[in-house]
């Protein structure tokens, strides 16, 4: 992909936080990995990234290949289309899902039916491009139901 068509793709939808701060947590997704923050000092998970835990007040953060499992935290079905790039899709699923490593992130549910999703069922994490030439850099994690 070009760089003026992956900047008209970039533009037409809006990407995750570009900081320096979540470069990791964006690698790990592009090569099909959730990777979120754990403190070296007390073993606590974050996502999205902190630069001081907030469980021990230690700056000893790694990043972690977390399991990509979690159970569905809260949901809400959106109706109102407040990008244009979402038009198409709308209405859809905005999910809070906690991981088994106990963070949070906001994404996705796929592959059920809203009228199926219930709090607390199980999910796992894919990685899915939402451009023409599944360009890693453009990815994002969404999850799907397990049994």
């Amino acid at each position: 992909m070009s760089e003026t068509s992956k900047a008209n793709t970039a533009s037409a939808r809006p990407l995750p936080d570009p900081s320096a701060r979540m470069k990791p947590f964006r690698d790990g997704v592009g090569e099909g990995c959730l990777r979120i923050q754990r403190c070296r000092d007390c073993g606590l998970h974050h996502f999205p990234a902190i630069e001081i835990c907030n469980g021990c007040l230690g700056d000893s953060l790694d990043w972690i290949t977390a399991s990509g499992r979690g159970v569905l935290f809260s949901f809400v079905r959106m109706h109102q289309v407040y990008h244009p790039a979402f038009a198409d899709l709308t209405p859809y699923i905005i999910a809070d899902v906690k991981l088994d490593e106990g963070p949070r992130i906001i994404s996705t549910v796929i592959g059920c039916e809203a009228e199926d999703l219930k709090i607390d069922m199980p999910l796992a994490v894919e990685f899915h491009s939402f451009d023409d030439e599944n360009d890693p850099s453009l990815r994002l994690p969404v999850f799907r139901p397990v049994d």
